[in-house]
């Protein structure tokens, strides 16, 4: 039964949904693969070039590459995987092994991808010394035995802790050059605070962005509220994207409010739609941000942003207190959320709410085949409720801060932009 409250005490985890498409996986690269003793010279062509090799499509498609991800194994290595970002079967994980070249320390593995695509990947290497494959806990021993691509110099900040995570993109992939920081973009402020919380009890962590040349400005500031924090502006910079959108002028001079989710914990505890954290962000963050800049109080202007769990808890904040968050920025948001009796429960509550002034920017990866049929079930709901400004979009790409930063930078232009300042 649906309830006004959300649900508490479910199971922390998404669904059990089996791909419903195969991995789009190749037999062979598109390339000749060395013999015994030729391996040497191969690995230097490699090193030249980088990781992955990106070849033509083998099927002739000009809108398609051969991508081809290879490990240099050593004597002891029994079994190498490569898991690109969500391009893999749980309930199949053999699927994603590589195949070695007889006779040589040449592991490789292909798949065949729209042009694009780009993406985040691990490897994960048994060189010995845990369980023989087809015995129990094998794959899950496997799992912690992650390795970054050597061959590769293009790499993000993982999430919460570890080495950097290696990617790839596909020439029409789109790039991450609003990221970079440039000599000549004036650069704003980032101050990071301890902020009291009577709601979370405590305090919390929170950076706070001040655009360039905003002390002492007489107009209000729009503002985003980005969740998750910790990983936007320490490990990704989030400042560089702003200072470079607004020298840009693709969007106004903003104030962003980035608070800490902590731990994966506390992130389930406070981003599954709890009214306590609302609150938080309504009544105590965005106050304490107007004591130090002159942020805006319009809804209008005000956007509040997430990714997964945070793209749920961005939604739910704007269908609970639409007086403060007038947009919503949600990236490949759990809207599925929660895996039980009361699947999908924000859905359910939008479709039984009389249409609010808020504006809906959700975007979403195709290959994230577990998120995808409740991201289709919100659009036609938002459709069907009167939210015809509601914008819904599908990357080709997964669950994966490279494509969620490229997708960030065009919520943002389009939602700060024109159609907000003419509401």
């Amino acid at each position: 039964m649906i309830t006004s409250e959300p649900p508490q005490d479910v199971t922390r985890r998404p669904p059990r949904i089996a791909r419903p498409d195969g991995v789009p996986r190749l037999p062979l690269p598109g390339f000749p693969l060395p013999g015994p003793g030729e391996a040497g010279d191969f690995w230097a062509r490699v090193r030249a070039g980088g990781t992955p090799l990106i070849t033509p499509d083998p099927q002739g498609s000009p809108g398609h590459s051969a991508v081809t991800f290879l490990w240099r194994g050593t004597p002891a290595t029994r079994a190498v995987q490569v898991l690109p970002n969500k391009i893999g079967d749980p309930r199949a994980p053999e699927g994603n092994l590589m195949d070695r070249v007889p006779g040589t320390d040449v592991w490789h593995w292909s798949m065949r991808l729209r042009n694009d695509w780009r993406g985040t990947y691990d490897f994960y290497v048994d060189e010995g010394g845990g369980p023989e494959q087809g015995t129990p806990g094998y794959w899950q021993w496997l799992r912690t035995q992650r390795r970054s691509d050597p061959l590769n110099p293009c790499a993000l900040p993982r999430r919460w802790s570890g080495d950097p995570v290696s990617y790839a993109e596909l020439p029409e992939a789109p790039g991450g050059q609003d990221w970079q920081p440039r000599p000549d973009v004036a650069r704003g402020r980032v101050t990071a605070h301890e902020v009291p919380s009577g709601e979370l009890g405590g305090t919390r962590r929170v950076w706070l962005y001040e655009p360039p040349l905003a002390s002492g400005r007489q107009e209000e500031l729009p503002v985003l509220v980005l969740l998750d924090g910790e990983h936007w502006q320490p490990r990704l910079g989030l400042a560089h994207l702003l200072d470079n959108l607004i020298a840009d002028g693709r969007i106004p001079p903003v104030a962003a409010v980035l608070p800490d989710s902590v731990d994966s914990g506390t992130r389930w505890a406070h981003l599954t739609c709890r009214p306590e954290f609302v609150a938080f962000l309504a009544d105590e963050l965005l106050p304490w941000a107007s004591e130090r800049l002159p942020v805006t109080r319009d809804p209008a202007r005000t956007v509040v942003a997430g990714q997964s769990l945070g793209g749920l808890c961005a939604a739910h904040a704007a269908v609970s207190a639409p007086d403060r968050f007038g947009n919503v920025l949600a990236q490949s948001g759990s809207f599925w959320w929660p895996d039980g009796p009361q699947a999908e429960w924000l859905t359910d509550r939008i479709a039984r709410t009389p249409r609010l002034p808020v504006r809906f920017w959700l975007s979403f990866g195709e290959q994230e085949w577990v998120a995808l049929p409740a991201a289709r079930r919100l659009r036609e709901v938002l459709a069907a409720a009167g939210y015809d400004d509601a914008r819904y979009r599908e990357f080709n790409g997964g669950h994966d801060y490279l494509c969620w930063r490229t997708e960030l930078a065009d919520g943002l232009v389009d939602l700060f932009g024109p159609a907000t300042s003419a509401r």
